[in-house]
């Protein structure tokens, strides 16, 4: 889901940050392109940051009980 039409989901930020990171983890860049890169990755680290802010207030908000407070539940281990 997007925050309005034309920006990104949260999958979308997460792949483009990934690929972002692979690039500079290659190593052989251009000082200048390394520096624009390493920029648009604090960029969509922040959106993805922001994603993830919202989505934890909003599941804040569905486990309010009818006097605000919130009842957190552990949830059991997952086993892969």
């Amino acid at each position: 889901m997007t925050k309005k039409g034309t920006e990104k989901t949260y999958e979308q930020a997460f792949g483009e940050l990934t690929k972002v990171v692979e690039r500079l983890q290659s190593g052989d860049l251009p000082l200048e392109e390394t520096i624009a890169l390493f920029e648009k990755g604090v960029g969509l680290s922040k959106e993805c940051e922001s994603f993830l802010e919202d989505a934890g207030r909003r599941i804040e908000v569905l486990l309010q009980d009818a006097d605000g407070n919130i009842e957190i539940e552990e949830l059991d281990d997952v086993e892969d």
